[in-house]
């Protein structure tokens, strides 16, 4: 099995699940926290791959509901300065295996990459923040 490098928001609860997932599986975690991460724009960058900028985004981060920032028209550059002073900003988690890096945690992208137990199916979504999804609810 796989060595996760997993950049999480410490507390987060699908971040939870999502490593429950992992390790379920069989990998091995190293839980590395998003908010603190000094981050450059190269490294940062190295996660989002060939991702349009609206995709690297946390929709659920503070900023983003307020409309205070607003990824449909951001270019590349300002989207990685944005992150690099907000880090609540980044769409969680990034995540590394190897030299491999990614955004999110679409399950069946993470599966055909490292692989997932697929006995229990997942039939929730684990990247809305369930804390905004409570909220527009009520």
């Amino acid at each position: 099995m796989s060595t996760v490098i997993f950049y999480e928001k410490p507390g987060c609860t699908n971040n939870k699940k999502q490593k429950a997932l992992l390790l379920e599986a069989g990998h091995q975690i190293q839980p590395e926290n998003l908010l603190t991460t000094t981050w450059t724009k190269e490294k940062l960058r190295s996660f989002f791959g060939n991702l349009p900028v609206k995709e690297w985004f946390n929709y659920t981060a503070p900023r983003v509901k307020s409309g205070d920032v607003n990824p449909e028209f951001l270019d590349e550059n300002t989207a990685l300065e944005l992150m690099m002073a907000d880090p609540l900003l980044i769409r969680r988690p990034l995540i590394q295996v190897g030299d491999v890096q990614t955004v999110g945690f679409n399950l069946e992208k993470i599966n055909a990459w490292i692989g997932l137990k697929a006995e229990v199916p997942v039939n929730e979504d684990l990247e809305t923040c369930p804390r905004t999804k409570a909220a527009i609810s009520h």
